[in-house]
């Protein structure tokens, strides 16, 4: 069993995933198979092969150069041809902490805070109403 967990250890999250729809299908051949395909869409079988190795190679991207980097640098990109509201409104609604959600939306639109700058003080008017008597 200890040489079992290595090897699915070495191949990190795509094994993960592997051993996840493994133990969800009742360790059903055809079921892993069928789920394989599914995921490679046209490419079938092989297609989902890839997607896994795919995933392990952005996972192990991603942490390395950490998740906030990697999120912030897509937004940026997407920011030259998407609209940053509606980016902002897609960050809202990312099942992110709201931190890194406050993070990402101060880099892709950050508020500019100005001082308000000391002009001549306004005067002060006094209006007295005077009856008049008769």
């Amino acid at each position: 069993m200890d040489e079992l967990v290595k090897k699915i250890a070495a191949l990190g999250l795509p094994g993960i995933l592997f051993v996840i729809a493994t133990a969800t299908s009742g360790g059903s051949v055809a079921a892993v198979v069928t789920m394989l395909s599914s995921l490679g869409g046209p490419f079938g079988l092989l297609g989902g092969l890839g997607l896994l190795g795919l995933v392990g190679i952005l996972a192990e991207y991603i942490a390395g150069f950490g998740i906030e980097n990697v999120l912030k640098l897509i937004y940026t990109e997407r920011s030259n041809t998407e609209s940053v509201r509606f980016l902002l409104k897609e960050i809202k609604d990312l099942p992110i902490t709201d931190e890194l959600k406050l993070k990402l939306k101060h880099h892709i639109s950050p508020v500019v805070v100005t001082e308000p700058e000391e002009g001549p003080t306004p005067k002060t008017i006094e209006i007295v109403d005077e009856e008049l008597s008769t």
